[in-house]
Formats: structure tokens, C-alpha cells, sequence
């Protein structure tokens, strides 16, 4: 949306001046020529900010600058004056000023300060929001209002309550898991146990006699017999994570489990039912290792059911300070520390940042700044280095302005190809439909470039 400005100023040709200027850089400005007025159209409209100069009669720009903090206490005030000193620019900010800027006005240092001034506004009237809403709101568990996580909640709702098999993808740190927890509690199982196990995390030889049990002397130290996890979550939900590392060998076992809805534990003669919902979950292109030959498809198809795709946190927009809100609460609660919110250009910096960790590296920020925190509020000291330093990057496609830096067409399409893949985090099924590619080409063109 564009910002609207209150630009105030005695000097009908610097107002001018600047209004024509500010509107050329998207701003949408409103003039007073004296401090009264610029009360008045306060009172009358909604304003963004307000820029205003310091030398005025019969009200000044400090008076006026006071008595728009008293009246907006959100409304952010730039002053300007072609007599900058150190004493006025501290009475500026004595009087509640956000910034002090000097004449002639330079509009490209104006542009930024205002722009700053809006979005620091905005992130004050948002965390003002979750302050005021207590743990911020979640639907099934899952913190968010972006439109990428209302399409997932909006779709677990809808398949919560069949007893399909689900497939939850994602990058790593998406909080698949809860997903998983989320589908088993408004699904008709929920009064039944909610069994995890991650695939990964075991070894080859000990996976089988995990999922599928073991009877007595069925190998060395089995001295008893074992119920498996199948077994184990009879009448609730299995959640089998990072299902697409697993062996396989086993992937043809796990098959058979699923379609016959029994198993036969290691050493065992006979077969047992089982009667639970299975959920599984992986942050790899199972297609693409399908078509690699690492993953059955059999299986895939078996698993995937119903996919649901968990978006990154970096494509989850203000959901960032939902998340860090709800977990500076809940992280200050158990440290007995006096916290209460974020500071904006704390948050702004949160916002800024690409979090490849997703909620999982968030968690530990704010968890770690929790720590640190010397205030009531998380400043831009409590954050790590990387989120403190961290600068957008700006990738360039081509290079217009020189004809020496022109590339073929074939390298945009690399390059271009390449950062969409990156934005993705290398899923190459989720690259294909943003590029409106199939996948067979695409990775066509991944093996020419020897990606």
C-alpha cells in the first residue's frame, strides 16, 4: 500500500518542492503550511508519518512534533532544519522526533528515512497485536496467518478426520512433525497413541525390530519378546520421519506392512494386524528419487496418498514474529525472565532474514536471545551475528547498462534456473512447477549444466 505523508512547512516553494519530490518516490503526500492545520488534517485522515520543519511560526517544529507524539504516540515525526546543531538535533529526539534531517533536503535520504519510519510503525502496531493477543493464535498447533500456512491448515482440516495415508513434505526445520501431531489430534484416532519414530536415525540392523518387533532369541540379546511400533500405535497414528531415507531393503517390507495392514516381527512365525494411521514425512523430492531408482514408487504412491507441502519460513512473511513472539513467551516464562516483547528493529531484522533453518533455527534464536537479554524487550544486541549482518542478496540477471556484460540467452536461463532451485532449497518437483517446466526437462537441463 503507499504510505501517506504529512509534509509540513511555512515555505509555500520548499513545500512545493518537496511534495512534488516525494510523490515521484510513491509516497502519497498531504501539505500544511503551519503547525494548526497540520493538527487539523491529523485528526481528519490517517497518516503514515509526518515531515516537518523545525523553523515555523507561530508553532514550531519541536512544539508540533510534541504534540503529535501526545495525540499518535505511533505517528513517527521527522524534523528538518537548515541550522543543524547537536543541541537541536537532542531536543528533537528529547521531544519524541524518530529522525532529524538538515536542509537543503536531500530526497533519496528522505525516501529512506521515511520508508524506515513506516515499516518500524508497522512492525510496532504488529508486535502491539501479539502482545495483546496473549500466545499467539494457532490453528491445530500451527502458528501462522500467512496465506501459505491458511492453505495448510485449511487442507489438514479437511483431510484430518479420513483415515488416508498422509505425506508431509518440506525443508528440514518446517515443523513437519507437528503437522503429523496436528493431523492425529483432529483426526478420529486422537484418544489413541501418537507413535514418531525418525528412519533415519537408525541403523539398517536395527530398523526392522523397531517398526516390526522381535520375538524372544530371535538374535543375541533379545531376551524377551518386542512389539513394534506398527503394532504399538494400534487404534492411533505411526509418524514414520524422513521416510525417504530409509534402506531398500526395508522399503519393500514396510510395502508389504501397508498393503496387508500386518507384520511379522523378526524371528517370529506368525503375522500380526495392526490398525493404525500411518503419516510419514520427508524433506527430499521422493519423485526425483524415484526416478533416480533409490525410492520404490510402489511405495511413494502407497505413502502419498494425500501430500502436503509445508511452505519454508522465508515464504511465511509476518508468521516469523508470530513464531518468535509465542516462543519468547513460553522461553521467558521457564527462565523467570522479565521479557515481554521485541524490539521493531529487532523484528525488522527477523523479517529480513532468510532463515535457512526455518522454525527450527528461529526457535534458537529467540530461545538464544532470551538469554542474552539485559531488558524487558529482545534488541538487535540479543540476536546472533548472522542475523545482526546479514545483508538481502540482490541477484542481477543481466546487466543492461553495459554491453560488455551481456550474456547469452542460455546463461539467463541458467542462472535464473539456479536461483529459483536455491529459493526451493534443491526441490527440484517444486522448481519444475514455478519454472513451468516438466520435470524430465528440467533435469535435462540440470545434467547439461552439470548441476
Amino acid at each position: 500500500m503507499t504510505s501517506r505523508i504529512l509534509l509540513v512547512d511555512d515555505d509555500a516553494a520548499l513545500l512545493s518542492t518537496f511534495e512534488r519530490g516525494l510523490t515521484k518516490r510513491g509516497f502519497e503526500v498531504r501539505t500544511a503550511a503551519d503547525g494548526e492545520r497540520a493538527l487539523a488534517l491529523l485528526g481528519e485522515e490517517h497518516h503514515d508519518a509526518v515531515i516537518s520543519d523545525v523553523s515555523m511560526r507561530p508553532m514550531g517544529g519541536l512544539e508540533l512534533c510534541e504534540r503529535v507524539r501526545a495525540a499518535h504516540p505511533d505517528l513517527p515525526v521527522i524534523l528538518l532544519t537548515a541550522f543543524g546543531s547537536l543541541e537541536t538535533a537532542v531536543e528533537a529526539l528529547r521531544r519524541g522526533a524518530y529522525d532529524f534531517l538538515q536542509k537543503p533536503l536531500d530526497l533519496d535520504l528522505a525516501e529512506h528515512a521515511l520508508r524506515r519510519a513506516v515499516e518500524l510503525r508497522a512492525l510496532r502496531g504488529e508486535l502491539a497485536r501479539l502482545r495483546e493477543a496473549g500466545p499467539a493464535r494457532a490453528r491445530a498447533g500451527l502458528i501462522g496467518d500467512s496465506p501459505a500456512m491458511r492453505q495448510v491448515q485449511e487442507t489438514l482440516a479437511r483431510v484430518a478426520r479420513a483415515d488416508a495415508t498422509v505425506l508431509v513434505t518440506g525443508e528440514s526445520g518446517v515443523g513437519k512433525e507437528l503437522v503429523a501431531r496436528a493431523l492425529h489430534a483432529q483426526g478420529a484416532r486422537a484418544s489413541g497413541p501418537f507413535v514418531a519414530v525418525n528412519v533415519a536415525a537408525l541403523p539398517e540392523s536395527l530398523l526392522e525390530s523397531e517398526l516390526f518387533g522381535h520375538a524372544k532369541g530371535a538374535f543375541t540379546d533379545a531376551r524377551g519378546a518386542r512389539a513394534g511400533l506398527f503394532t504399538q500405535a494400534h487404534g492411533g497414528t505411526l509418524f514414520l520421519d524422513e521416510v525417504g531415507e530409509m534402506p531398500a531393503s526395508m522399503q519393500a517390507k514396510v510395502l508389504r506392512a501397508l498393503q496387508e495392514r500386518r507384520v511379522r516381527p523378526v524371528g517370529a512365525d506368525a503375522e500380526l494386524p495392526f490398525d493404525a494411521r500411518i503419516v510419514a514425512a520427508t524433506n527430499r523430492d521422493l519423485l526425483s528419487a524415484v526416478e533416480a531408482g533409490a525410492f520404490r514408487e510402489d511405495l511413494y504412491f502407497r505413502l502419498a496418498v494425500i501430500e502436503l507441502e509445508v511452505p519454508p519460513l522465508r515464504a511465511r512473511g509476518a508468521d516469523v514474529l508470530a513464531i518468535a513472539h509465542a516462543v519468547l513467551t513460553d522461553a521467558a516464562k521457564r527462565a523467570g525472565a522479565p521479557i515481554r516483547e521485541i524490539d521493531p528493529e529487532a523484528a525488522r531484522l527477523l523479517l529480513r532474514y532468510r532463515w535457512p533453518g526455518n522454525v527450527r533455527e528461529l526457535v534458537n534464536c529467540v530461545e538464544r536471545a532470551v538469554a542474552m537479554a539485559r531488558y524487558e524487550a529482545i534488541t538487535v544486541e540479543d540476536l546472533p551475528p548472522r542475523i545482526r549482518d546479514y545483508e538481502p542478496r540482490r541477484d542481477v540477471l543481466v546487466a543492461a547498462d553495459d554491453p560488455e556484460e551481456l550474456v547469452p540467452l542460455e546463461e539467463v536461463e541458467r542462472r535464473y534456473i539456479l536461483r529459483v532451485l536455491d529459493a526451493v532449497g534443491g526441490r527440484r518437483g517444486q522448481a519444475a512447477k514455478i519454472l513451468g517446466l516438466d520435470r524430465k526437462t528440467l533435469y535435462r537441463k540440470l545434467e547439461r549444466w552439470g548441476q
